[in-house]
């Protein structure tokens, strides 16, 4: 941090000159409301503070310690929405209604197809990861030895095209409204921030995933940028005779359009 500059004070008024009249008077009933304002503005800061979950600058010393507290954050709150939800679905089933059971009847057959319940068999799990630290350091071009979100979705699609059932990122389940996003050398997920190596895993056929990936353009620069020596990106494929995705769990807050009549 640079040094403090010390500031100049003005010289002090000249008698006769008026300035120690109208202006010293503005001073004397200026200086304690501003410091009444000032003392208001500290309050609110330190009721703020409260519900920063420990992120407060003296807390957090490093980025994964930002990314543990952020994601523990969040995670208390889908808790929390989770049971709400649980709340209304026993309301809803509580309801005497033909045209609701209807409703729920529908709804329920598509809670496999749309992820909500659990999935288990045969699976392909990818793993990337940034070059290695010695690498990193003082490099010219740091974007293209870390992985990107367009890395990770990559593989994804590859999976999906490959007729995956069901795909896990760092053991969470994702859905058709799951964004895929950095955040800083992190990547977000339902909200959550999760450092690297990235682990995917996808419940299907691992041959027809397997012929997907290696046929896939942009997976191909990324294997080949692991290939690279000077490179050195983290890539491993490997095959799971049995794995487990559990049923998402997360918000389901949809959003969707309307045509005009």
């Amino acid at each position: 941090m640079a040094p403090l500059s010390h500031a100049r004070h003005p010289d002090p008024p000249s008698p006769g000159d008026g300035s120690g009249t109208r202006t010293g008077f503005k001073w004397r009933i200026g200086t304690p409301v501003i410091g009444l304002l000032a003392g208001s503005i500290f309050v609110v800061s330190a009721v703020n503070s409260d519900a920063d979950q420990g992120l407060r600058a003296g807390q957090v010393t490093d980025l994964a310690s930002l990314v543990r507290s952020e994601s523990a954050h969040v995670a208390q709150k889908q808790a929390r929405a989770n049971e709400l939800t649980e709340e209304v679905d026993r309301l809803s089933a509580s309801i005497d209604d033909d045209d609701v059971r209807t409703a729920r009847g529908e709804a329920a057959a598509m809670e496999d197809p749309a992820g909500f319940r659990e999935v288990s068999g045969q699976a392909l799990t990818v793993v990337l990861a940034d070059a290695p630290a010695e690498l990193r350091e003082g490099h010219p071009n740091i974007n293209q030895l870390v992985v990107h979100q367009q890395d990770i979705q990559a593989v994804v699609n590859a999976m999906w095209a490959g007729g995956a059932e069901a795909i896990m990122i760092q053991g969470q389940r994702i859905i058709s409204t799951t964004g895929i996003k950095c955040a800083g050398n992190s990547v977000e997920l339902q909200g959550i921030p999760y450092p690297q190596p990235f682990v995917i895993t996808a419940i299907g056929d691992p041959e027809a995933m397997q012929l997907e990936i290696d046929n896939d353009f942009a997976v191909s620069l990324y294997r080949a940028d692991a290939a690279n020596p000077d490179v050195q990106m983290g890539w491993e494929m490997d095959v799971d005779e049995f794995a487990i995705a559990p049923a998402y769990t997360g918000l389901r807050n949809l959003n969707y359009a309307q045509p005009l009549e």
